[in-house]
Protein backbone atom coordinates (compact mmCIF):
# COMPACT_ATOMS: atom_id res chain seq x y z
CA UNK A 1 0.00 0.00 0.00
CA UNK A 2 1.63 3.42 -1.06
CA UNK A 3 -0.64 6.20 1.04
CA UNK A 4 1.28 9.13 3.19
CA UNK A 5 5.29 9.95 3.35
CA UNK A 6 5.28 8.02 -0.39
CA UNK A 7 7.18 9.75 -2.75
CA UNK A 8 7.60 7.54 -5.98
CA UNK A 9 7.51 10.80 -8.74
CA UNK A 10 7.30 7.34 -12.06
CA UNK A 11 4.11 5.89 -10.73
CA UNK A 12 1.62 5.89 -13.69
CA UNK A 13 -0.51 3.40 -12.73
CA UNK A 14 -2.47 2.51 -8.81
CA UNK A 15 -3.74 -0.79 -8.61
CA UNK A 16 -6.57 -1.22 -5.69
CA UNK A 17 -6.80 -4.86 -4.20
CA UNK A 18 -8.98 -3.51 -1.36
CA UNK A 19 -11.25 -1.27 0.01
CA UNK A 20 -10.44 1.90 1.49
CA UNK A 21 -12.97 3.71 3.47
CA UNK A 22 -12.01 6.34 4.52
CA UNK A 23 -11.99 9.62 2.41
CA UNK A 24 -8.45 11.21 3.71
CA UNK A 25 -6.41 8.22 3.32
CA UNK A 26 -8.29 6.90 -0.68
CA UNK A 27 -7.55 10.78 -1.65
CA UNK A 28 -3.63 10.33 0.01
CA UNK A 29 -3.57 6.86 -1.77
CA UNK A 30 -4.60 8.52 -4.93
CA UNK A 31 -2.16 11.86 -4.18
CA UNK A 32 0.73 8.94 -5.57
CA UNK A 33 -0.16 9.49 -8.66
CA UNK A 34 0.04 12.90 -9.03
CA UNK A 35 3.77 13.31 -8.87
CA UNK A 36 5.09 15.12 -10.87
CA UNK A 37 8.55 14.31 -13.24
CA UNK A 38 11.11 15.76 -15.44
CA UNK A 39 10.75 13.45 -19.13
CA UNK A 40 14.32 12.42 -18.68
CA UNK A 41 13.95 11.18 -15.50
CA UNK A 42 10.50 9.10 -16.91
CA UNK A 43 12.53 7.24 -19.69
CA UNK A 44 14.82 6.09 -17.42
CA UNK A 45 12.34 3.91 -15.65
CA UNK A 46 9.82 3.84 -18.48
CA UNK A 47 11.60 3.75 -21.43
CA UNK A 48 9.33 3.92 -24.04
CA UNK A 49 7.14 6.86 -22.92
CA UNK A 50 7.89 10.71 -23.16
CA UNK A 51 6.11 12.71 -20.54
CA UNK A 52 3.80 11.56 -17.96
CA UNK A 53 0.53 14.03 -18.66
CA UNK A 54 -1.59 11.54 -16.02
CA UNK A 55 -2.09 8.34 -13.71
CA UNK A 56 -4.43 5.44 -14.36
CA UNK A 57 -6.47 3.72 -11.72
CA UNK A 58 -7.32 0.31 -11.88
CA UNK A 59 -9.88 -0.80 -9.27
CA UNK A 60 -10.16 -4.90 -8.87
CA UNK A 61 -12.22 -4.17 -5.78
CA UNK A 62 -14.93 -1.75 -6.26
CA UNK A 63 -13.22 0.86 -4.07
CA UNK A 64 -14.32 3.77 -6.59
CA UNK A 65 -18.45 2.44 -6.38
CA UNK A 66 -18.86 4.66 -3.41
CA UNK A 67 -17.87 8.37 -3.34
CA UNK A 68 -15.50 8.81 -1.10
CA UNK A 69 -13.54 12.18 -2.60
CA UNK A 70 -14.75 15.34 -4.67
CA UNK A 71 -11.67 14.62 -7.07
CA UNK A 72 -11.45 16.61 -9.98
CA UNK A 73 -9.31 17.32 -12.42
CA UNK A 74 -6.43 19.55 -11.93
CA UNK A 75 -7.98 22.27 -14.90
CA UNK A 76 -11.08 23.01 -12.59
CA UNK A 77 -11.29 27.02 -14.37
CA UNK A 78 -11.16 26.13 -17.80
CA UNK A 79 -13.30 29.18 -18.04
CA UNK A 80 -10.76 31.21 -16.83
CA UNK A 81 -8.14 32.86 -19.17
CA UNK A 82 -4.65 32.59 -18.20
CA UNK A 83 -3.61 36.31 -17.81
CA UNK A 84 -6.74 35.88 -15.48
CA UNK A 85 -5.49 33.39 -13.27
CA UNK A 86 -2.14 34.80 -13.13
CA UNK A 87 -3.91 38.53 -11.78
CA UNK A 88 -6.05 36.85 -9.52
CA UNK A 89 -3.47 34.84 -7.62
CA UNK A 90 -0.89 38.52 -7.55
CA UNK A 91 -4.63 39.94 -5.70
CA UNK A 92 -4.62 37.31 -3.24
CA UNK A 93 -7.15 35.06 -4.61
CA UNK A 94 -5.46 31.35 -3.84
CA UNK A 95 -8.30 28.82 -3.16
CA UNK A 96 -7.37 25.10 -4.34
CA UNK A 97 -9.23 25.13 -7.89
CA UNK A 98 -7.76 28.58 -8.78
CA UNK A 99 -3.62 27.14 -7.62
CA UNK A 100 -4.23 23.66 -9.40
CA UNK A 101 -5.54 25.35 -12.30
CA UNK A 102 -2.45 27.94 -12.68
CA UNK A 103 0.07 25.04 -11.84
CA UNK A 104 -2.25 23.27 -14.54
CA UNK A 105 -1.52 25.69 -16.91
CA UNK A 106 2.54 26.51 -16.37
CA UNK A 107 3.21 22.84 -16.65
CA UNK A 108 2.07 22.82 -20.10
CA UNK A 109 3.76 25.76 -21.07
CA UNK A 110 6.35 24.69 -19.27
CA UNK A 111 6.67 21.82 -21.88
CA UNK A 112 6.66 24.70 -25.47
CA UNK A 113 9.43 26.76 -23.80
CA UNK A 114 13.09 27.52 -25.65
CA UNK A 115 16.09 27.28 -23.45
CA UNK A 116 16.48 31.07 -23.78
CA UNK A 117 12.66 31.37 -22.89
CA UNK A 118 13.61 29.41 -19.59
CA UNK A 119 16.51 30.98 -18.84
CA UNK A 120 14.84 34.72 -19.05
CA UNK A 121 12.01 33.25 -16.73
CA UNK A 122 14.51 32.12 -14.62
CA UNK A 123 16.18 35.21 -14.60
CA UNK A 124 13.20 37.25 -13.48
CA UNK A 125 11.60 34.56 -10.64
CA UNK A 126 14.73 33.71 -9.37
CA UNK A 127 14.46 30.13 -9.72
CA UNK A 128 13.42 27.70 -12.17
CA UNK A 129 9.79 27.39 -13.65
CA UNK A 130 9.53 23.98 -12.91
CA UNK A 131 10.54 24.36 -9.12
CA UNK A 132 7.74 26.82 -9.00
CA UNK A 133 5.25 24.60 -10.33
CA UNK A 134 6.02 21.72 -8.21
CA UNK A 135 5.68 24.06 -5.29
CA UNK A 136 1.90 25.24 -6.57
CA UNK A 137 1.20 21.67 -6.77
CA UNK A 138 2.52 20.60 -2.94
CA UNK A 139 0.77 23.34 -1.33
CA UNK A 140 -2.50 21.08 -1.95
CA UNK A 141 -0.90 18.45 -1.59
CA UNK A 142 -3.18 16.29 1.19
CA UNK A 143 0.35 15.19 2.62
CA UNK A 144 2.26 18.15 2.69
CA UNK A 145 -0.42 19.92 4.59
CA UNK A 146 -0.41 17.42 6.97
CA UNK A 147 3.25 17.59 7.61
CA UNK A 148 3.85 20.90 7.51
CA UNK A 149 1.03 21.51 10.30
CA UNK A 150 2.88 18.67 12.28
CA UNK A 151 5.78 21.01 11.67
CA UNK A 152 4.13 23.89 12.62
CA UNK A 153 1.82 23.50 15.88
CA UNK A 154 4.50 20.35 16.79
CA UNK A 155 1.46 17.79 17.11
CA UNK A 156 1.08 14.59 15.82
CA UNK A 157 -2.82 15.14 14.77
CA UNK A 158 -3.51 18.36 13.97
CA UNK A 159 -6.96 19.65 13.52
CA UNK A 160 -8.25 20.13 10.43
CA UNK A 161 -8.28 24.26 11.28
CA UNK A 162 -3.88 23.47 11.69
CA UNK A 163 -4.39 21.98 8.49
CA UNK A 164 -5.84 24.54 6.16
CA UNK A 165 -3.77 27.23 8.21
CA UNK A 166 -0.68 25.02 7.14
CA UNK A 167 -2.29 25.59 3.96
CA UNK A 168 -2.39 28.93 3.68
CA UNK A 169 1.21 29.02 4.56
CA UNK A 170 2.11 26.92 1.54
CA UNK A 171 0.29 28.32 -0.93
CA UNK A 172 1.54 31.80 0.28
CA UNK A 173 5.35 30.59 -0.02
CA UNK A 174 4.51 28.82 -3.70
CA UNK A 175 2.68 31.80 -4.88
CA UNK A 176 5.36 34.51 -3.75
CA UNK A 177 7.26 34.43 -7.27
CA UNK A 178 4.02 35.13 -9.00
CA UNK A 179 3.78 38.66 -6.49
CA UNK A 180 6.74 39.77 -9.00
CA UNK A 181 4.57 41.76 -12.40
CA UNK A 182 7.73 41.44 -14.46
CA UNK A 183 7.66 37.84 -14.21
CA UNK A 184 3.80 37.74 -14.71
CA UNK A 185 4.63 39.67 -17.74
CA UNK A 186 7.09 37.63 -18.97
CA UNK A 187 4.92 34.47 -18.77
CA UNK A 188 1.97 36.16 -20.39
CA UNK A 189 4.31 37.32 -23.17
CA UNK A 190 5.90 33.98 -23.97
CA UNK A 191 2.74 32.23 -23.64
CA UNK A 192 1.42 34.32 -26.32
CA UNK A 193 4.36 34.00 -28.65
CA UNK A 194 4.68 29.87 -28.23
CA UNK A 195 0.98 29.63 -28.92
CA UNK A 196 -0.28 27.79 -32.33
CA UNK A 197 -3.25 28.04 -33.53
CA UNK A 198 -4.40 25.74 -36.05
CA UNK A 199 -7.76 25.92 -37.88
CA UNK A 200 -8.52 22.50 -39.87
CA UNK A 201 -11.70 23.77 -40.85
CA UNK A 202 -11.45 26.69 -43.14
CA UNK A 203 -8.80 24.73 -45.61
CA UNK A 204 -7.06 27.67 -47.79
CA UNK A 205 -7.28 27.92 -51.30
CA UNK A 206 -4.96 29.21 -53.63
CA UNK A 207 -6.73 32.33 -55.68
CA UNK A 208 -4.08 34.13 -57.50
CA UNK A 209 -0.17 34.00 -57.99
CA UNK A 210 1.64 36.53 -58.79
CA UNK A 211 3.59 40.09 -57.68
CA UNK A 212 1.68 41.09 -54.39
CA UNK A 213 1.34 44.75 -54.82
CA UNK A 214 0.43 45.00 -50.80
CA UNK A 215 4.16 44.22 -49.78
CA UNK A 216 5.51 47.57 -50.26
CA UNK A 217 3.30 48.77 -47.40
CA UNK A 218 3.70 45.94 -45.27
CA UNK A 219 7.55 46.45 -45.96
CA UNK A 220 6.72 50.56 -44.74
CA UNK A 221 4.51 49.34 -41.76
CA UNK A 222 7.34 47.19 -40.78
CA UNK A 223 9.92 50.20 -40.40
CA UNK A 224 7.49 52.13 -39.09
CA UNK A 225 7.09 50.12 -36.63
CA UNK A 226 11.41 49.56 -36.15
CA UNK A 227 11.18 53.38 -35.97
CA UNK A 228 8.26 53.12 -33.10
CA UNK A 229 10.48 50.20 -31.09
CA UNK A 230 13.35 52.43 -30.84
CA UNK A 231 11.48 55.47 -30.01
CA UNK A 232 9.64 53.89 -27.43
CA UNK A 233 12.93 51.98 -25.87
CA UNK A 234 15.53 54.33 -26.21
CA UNK A 235 15.52 55.24 -22.60
CA UNK A 236 14.84 51.35 -21.48
CA UNK A 237 17.09 49.23 -23.20
CA UNK A 238 21.00 49.48 -22.64
CA UNK A 239 22.09 49.45 -25.96
CA UNK A 240 19.78 51.72 -27.10
CA UNK A 241 21.02 54.01 -24.66
CA UNK A 242 24.46 53.60 -25.42
CA UNK A 243 23.63 54.52 -29.23
CA UNK A 244 21.74 57.63 -28.57
CA UNK A 245 23.46 59.13 -25.59
CA UNK A 246 27.47 58.39 -25.91
CA UNK A 247 29.48 59.13 -29.06
CA UNK A 248 30.46 56.59 -31.16
CA UNK A 249 34.21 56.29 -30.28
CA UNK A 250 33.26 55.61 -26.60
CA UNK A 251 30.18 53.25 -27.61
CA UNK A 252 30.76 49.78 -25.76
CA UNK A 253 28.00 47.30 -26.81
CA UNK A 254 28.53 43.89 -24.96
CA UNK A 255 26.56 40.62 -26.83
CA UNK A 256 24.56 40.39 -23.85
CA UNK A 257 23.00 43.77 -24.41
CA UNK A 258 22.83 43.16 -27.95
CA UNK A 259 21.02 39.67 -27.23
CA UNK A 260 18.39 41.38 -24.84
CA UNK A 261 17.77 44.09 -27.47
CA UNK A 262 17.43 41.55 -30.32
CA UNK A 263 14.88 39.40 -27.92
CA UNK A 264 12.84 42.52 -26.85
CA UNK A 265 11.97 43.41 -30.96
CA UNK A 266 10.46 40.13 -30.93
CA UNK A 267 8.32 40.58 -28.41
CA UNK A 268 4.40 41.69 -28.71
CA UNK A 269 3.27 44.38 -29.25
CA UNK A 270 5.92 44.45 -32.22
CA UNK A 271 6.82 40.69 -33.13
CA UNK A 272 9.52 41.76 -35.13
CA UNK A 273 13.17 40.01 -36.05
CA UNK A 274 16.22 41.29 -37.37
CA UNK A 275 15.34 39.23 -41.13
CA UNK A 276 12.25 41.11 -41.42
CA UNK A 277 13.55 44.49 -41.14
CA UNK A 278 16.00 43.85 -42.99
CA UNK A 279 14.16 42.28 -46.43
CA UNK A 280 11.70 45.56 -45.62
CA UNK A 281 14.44 48.25 -46.38
CA UNK A 282 16.00 45.61 -49.46
CA UNK A 283 12.53 46.32 -50.87
CA UNK A 284 12.00 49.88 -50.42
CA UNK A 285 15.42 50.97 -49.93
CA UNK A 286 17.61 48.86 -52.47
CA UNK A 287 20.04 50.82 -54.07
CA UNK A 288 20.92 51.74 -49.68
CA UNK A 289 21.11 47.90 -48.92
CA UNK A 290 24.47 46.54 -49.64
CA UNK A 291 25.13 42.53 -48.87
CA UNK A 292 21.45 41.53 -49.75
CA UNK A 293 20.41 38.43 -47.88
CA UNK A 294 18.93 37.17 -44.25
CA UNK A 295 20.64 38.53 -41.59
CA UNK A 296 23.71 36.76 -40.82
CA UNK A 297 24.95 38.11 -37.41
CA UNK A 298 23.19 38.80 -34.04
CA UNK A 299 24.98 42.20 -34.14
CA UNK A 300 23.42 43.09 -37.75
CA UNK A 301 20.79 44.55 -35.23
CA UNK A 302 23.25 47.44 -34.56
CA UNK A 303 23.52 48.31 -38.61
CA UNK A 304 19.86 48.10 -38.80
CA UNK A 305 19.10 50.72 -36.03
CA UNK A 306 22.59 52.90 -36.99
CA UNK A 307 20.75 52.71 -40.63
CA UNK A 308 17.13 53.74 -39.30
CA UNK A 309 18.29 56.56 -37.22
CA UNK A 310 20.73 58.29 -40.00
CA UNK A 311 23.69 57.30 -38.69
CA UNK A 312 25.02 55.53 -41.71
CA UNK A 313 23.80 56.28 -45.45
CA UNK A 314 24.13 52.88 -46.29
CA UNK A 315 22.60 49.55 -44.45
CA UNK A 316 25.45 46.80 -44.68
CA UNK A 317 26.21 43.70 -42.47
CA UNK A 318 28.39 44.42 -39.34
CA UNK A 319 31.31 42.44 -40.02
CA UNK A 320 31.28 44.20 -43.55
CA UNK A 321 31.06 47.55 -41.37
CA UNK A 322 33.93 46.69 -38.93
CA UNK A 323 36.07 45.27 -41.97
CA UNK A 324 35.74 48.90 -43.97
CA UNK A 325 36.73 50.77 -40.83
CA UNK A 326 39.20 48.88 -40.36
CA UNK A 327 40.95 49.23 -44.07
CA UNK A 328 40.33 52.78 -43.62
CA UNK A 329 42.24 53.25 -40.41
CA UNK A 330 44.90 51.29 -42.10
CA UNK A 331 45.00 53.78 -45.12
CA UNK A 332 45.03 56.64 -42.40
CA UNK A 333 48.01 54.67 -40.88
CA UNK A 334 50.01 54.48 -43.92
CA UNK A 335 49.28 58.11 -44.66
CA UNK A 336 50.26 59.07 -41.43
CA UNK A 337 53.57 57.52 -41.83
CA UNK A 338 54.20 58.52 -45.64
CA UNK A 339 54.02 62.34 -44.35
CA UNK A 340 56.18 61.19 -41.17
CA UNK A 341 58.82 60.21 -43.55
CA UNK A 342 58.72 62.94 -46.06
CA UNK A 343 58.89 65.27 -42.66
CA UNK A 344 62.13 63.68 -41.95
Amino acid sequence: MISTGTDIKPVECLIFMRDVKSRVLFEQMKGRGTRVINSEDLQAVTPDTKHKTHFVIIDAVGVTDNDKTDSRPLERKRSVPFEKLLYNVALGIRDEDTVLSLGNRLARLQRTLSVNQQKELEERAGKPLKDIINKLFESVDPDKKIEKAKELYKTESPTQEQIKKAEEELINKACEPLDNPDFREALIQIKKANEQIIDDINVDEVTYAGFDEEAKERAMKTIESFKRFIEDNKDEIDALQIIYNQPYSKRHITFKQIKELAEKIQKPPYNLTPEHIWKAYEQLEKSKVKGAGSVKLLTDIISLIRFTLGIDEVLMHFPDIVDQNFKKWLKEQEKKAENLQMNR
